[in-house]
């Protein structure tokens, strides 16, 4: 067997030249991601208004939900280390740069949460991985906002 072909069966190996992960990694966005769409779309559907990234918010926040008095991180499980999904791994390159930048992330996603508690607002984290199931994730959101709807 070619070394070439030997590697296309190894798990999580990076199949990109330097180059081609530049550029793929350089397309990856904070804001409008695939992801946060498909929760912006899940909750539109189900009736659900909602304003998005406040910058005066901790963490500029992807959905808020004023009405709630909630707001919704949709993070990346790769990039905000999703605890036992198949997502969280660190590239086999560089992989002090990776750990420190995780760690970071993973430092400010802490901080956000605790300073908007503090400011009063429920905080729910979307992964990414949950969008497999969108029923599911919708029974779980609506469950936590009708705990919090304020009184009209």
């Amino acid at each position: 067997m070619k070394p070439e072909t030997a590697k296309a069966y190894l798990p999580f190996v990076d199949n990109l030249t330097k180059e081609e992960r530049s550029a793929q990694m350089s397309k990856v966005r904070g804001k409008n991601t695939k992801p946060e769409m498909a929760v912006r779309s899940l909750l539109h559907r189900a009736g659900y208004r909602y304003g998005l990234h406040r910058k005066d918010l901790p963490g500029k926040p992807d959905i808020v939900m004023p009405k709630y008095a909630t707001v919704i991180f949709v993070h990346g499980c790769f990039w905000h280390r999703h605890e036992g999904c198949e997502k969280n791994r660190t590239p086999k390159t560089r992989k002090k740069f990776w750990e420190a930048k995780f760690e970071r992330n993973i430092a400010n996603d802490k901080r956000n949460t605790r300073q908007l508690r503090a400011l009063g607002w429920s905080v729910i984290t979307v992964w990414e991985c949950e969008l497999k199931n969108p029923e599911k994730l919708l029974k779980r959101l609506e469950r936590l906002l009708a705990r919090n709807i304020s009184p009209s």
